[in-house]
C-alpha cells in the first residue's frame, strides 16, 4: 500500500504541476516541484528492488494519481 500511495502522490503532483505551469500559477509550480523531487528520491529506492506485483501496485497508484492530480488542480485554479 505504501508504494501505491507514494506513486499516487508523486504522479498526482506531476499532473497538477503540469496544469500549474500551463496556467502560470507560480506558487503551485514551486511547491509541487519541491514535493515531487522529494517523493522521487524516496520512490526510486523502493521501486528499484521491488517485485512485479509491487511494480504493478506502484503503476496503479501512478495512474490514479495522475488522474486525480488533473482533476484537483483544475478545481483549485
Amino acid at each position: 500500500m505504501k508504494l501505491f500511495i507514494t506513486a499516487f502522490l508523486q504522479v498526482g503532483l506531476v499532473s497538477a504541476n503540469t496544469y500549474f505551469i500551463a496556467h502560470k500559477f507560480f506558487i503551485g509550480v514551486a511547491i509541487a516541484a519541491f514535493i515531487i523531487s522529494f517523493l522521487w528520491s524516496i520512490n526510486v529506492k523502493k521501486i528499484s528492488i521491488s517485485t512485479i506485483k509491487e511494480r504493478l501496485i506502484y503503476s496503479s497508484g501512478a495512474c490514479i494519481g495522475g488522474l486525480t492530480g488533473v482533476i484537483l488542480s483544475s478545481i483549485w485554479i
